[in-house]
């Protein structure tokens, strides 16, 4: 990511790990969030903790993986603090610009469920 960018991405991860309560949730949603935007075909927590946290997987794999499978955190809370963020973005009359939706889901591969 260019430096600003990277910027605003942290600031984004800041505003969105605020509401997960306890701050040992803070740096798993951070790496899980950036492993979701990186390149790559596989976006469960292994392959991205790989990415995100090379020099030391499987503790960036354990975290995230916590995070997202047996942490109690309130989703509407996010979903709130991702309101207050973008609906101003969303409201702007002045700039004119076009907003990409997509529900970022992936083909599913084999025969398995997820």
């Amino acid at each position: 990511m260019s430096a600003p960018v990277e910027s605003q991405f942290q600031d984004y991860c800041r505003t969105l790990v605020s509401v997960l309560g306890h701050s040992d949730r803070h740096e798993p949603a951070t790496l899980y969030l950036k492993g979701l935007l990186l390149p790559g075909e596989r976006k469960s927590v292994e392959p991205m903790a790989a990415r995100v946290c090379p020099e030391n997987v499987r503790s960036a794999h354990q975290s995230m993986n916590h995070l997202v499978a047996a942490a109690d955190w309130d989703d509407q809370a996010v979903f709130g603090v991702v309101a207050q963020q973008l609906a101003p973005e969303l409201l702007k009359k002045e700039e004119r610009c076009w907003w990409i939706v997509d529900d970022t889901s992936h083909v599913k591969k084999g025969m398995h469920s997820v």
